[in-house]
This record gives C-alpha cells, sequence and structure tokens, in this order.
C-alpha cells in the first residue's frame, strides 16, 4: 500500500512540516516528527515513514536500527495545509525508551482529544477568517454557529435511523465539534462540559 503526498503543502522556512503520527488500528497518536520534501518522497516510494532529524540535519528511517519500522498507510493534511497526519501500522514500539507511543503507553482519553480541539478552535480564533473553516464560522458569530448546530442534530438523527455506523460516528463528530465552537463562543471550556457529566455519572 502506497501513501499519496497531498499537493500545496505549506512548508516551513526550514522547508520541514510537522507530522503527527497516528495508529490505523487504535487511533492513538504515536509520535510527533517533522519530515522535508525528500523525507515525505522516501515515505511514499519505501512504504515506511522517513523523516528529517532537526538536531542531526539529516534524513532518517524510523525503526532502520531497531526494526521497529512504521508502515505507512495514508497521508493526510490539515485545513491549512501546513500540518500533516501519517497513518501507520507500526511494527514494534515506536518510542525509543520501549513505550508504544512517545507520549507514553496511554490511550487517549475523551476529555483529551476536546481539549486538544478546545486548543485548536482557541488558536483559530485569532486567525483570519480566510485562514481556516473554524476562523470562518467564530468570525460570523454564535447565531450562525447554532444555525449549524441545528443542521447537524437533524444529520445525527437521519444518520441514526437510516445510515450505517460509520456514517452516524462521522455526523456525532461534526455535531461535537460545532458544539465545541459553540461553547468557545460563550466562554465555556470542554473541561466545564465534562464536570457537569462527571457530577451527573456519579448520581446514576
Amino acid at each position: 500500500m502506497s501513501v499519496v503526498i497531498p499537493d500545496a503543502l505549506q512548508f516551513d522556512e526550514r522547508g520541514l512540516i510537522p507530522v503527527v503520527v497516528q495508529d490505523r488500528e487504535s487511533g492513538d497518536v504515536l509520535m510527533l516528527a517533522f519530515a522535508n520534501g525528500e523525507a515525505l518522497s522516501r515515505t511514499a516510494e519505501t512504504g515506511l515513514a522517513h523523516f528529517w532529524s532537526r538536531s542531526r540535519e539529516m534524513l532518517w528511517q524510523k525503526g532502520e536500527t531497531s526494526g521497529h519500522v512504521l508502515r505507512a498507510r495514508e497521508l493526510r493534511t490539515d485545513c491549512d495545509r501546513d500540518a500533516l497526519l501519517l497513518v501507520v501500522d507500526p511494527e514494534g514500539p515506536t518510542c525509543h525508551t520501549g513505550t508504544r507511543t512517545c507520549f507514553g503507553d496511554a490511550t487517549a482519553t475523551l476529555g483529551g482529544v476536546l481539549a486538544e480541539l478546545s486548543a485548536v478552535i482557541e488558536q483559530r480564533a485569532q486567525s483570519s477568517p480566510d485562514a481556516s473553516y473554524t476562523a470562518r464560522l467564530l468570525e460570523k458569530g454564535l447565531d450562525s454557529t447554532l444555525k449549524k448546530l441545528g443542521e447537524e442534530g437533524a444529520e445525527v438523527v437521519i444518520a441514526a435511523r437510516a445510515e450505517t455506523p460509520e456514517r452516524l460516528a462521522e455526523e456525532s463528530a461534526d455535531y461535537v465539534f460545532h458544539l465545541l465552537v459553540a461553547l468557545s463562543q460563550r466562554g465555556i471550556s470542554s473541561e466545564q462540559m465534562l464536570e457537569v457529566l462527571n457530577r451527573r455519572r456519579k448520581k446514576k
């Protein structure tokens, strides 16, 4: 399986782009690295993850000495085209310390995911409306977000009745994203929402 390098990538002044590496099966984030054009080309050609070492200033293949390679399955860009998501099948632990990920062995939690997404939304609030969909949505104001939230809620209901489980999951994710945008516009954090859910859980 070969990966396709997305077009029109936005490299930084050093010719590098950050690459978030994700386990295809679990969805866990395994590591963060940087790549230049040559590293991306080698990844596409060999099917094995290659990166650029900023400290050693050289191209390197993950697992070249340890054997714990990352088999590249998909390469996606974010909405601004200045970051990449590399979906892989890892062979062995990813971190040089022996843990499965470079962030320890703990799997991602819902709270962690929501907090990270909320942080991205806050960053987009400081961006130009032309920079991303989120920035444009924030610039239009709360009423526009609430209208979109209602539309997404209807999509969830439709998907729950007529679509596949995968489609329902996708529509639910869209709804949660727009909910987080609305919360941000009202000055409410995802942590506050989770605290309410936690209190209710204890009462059940």
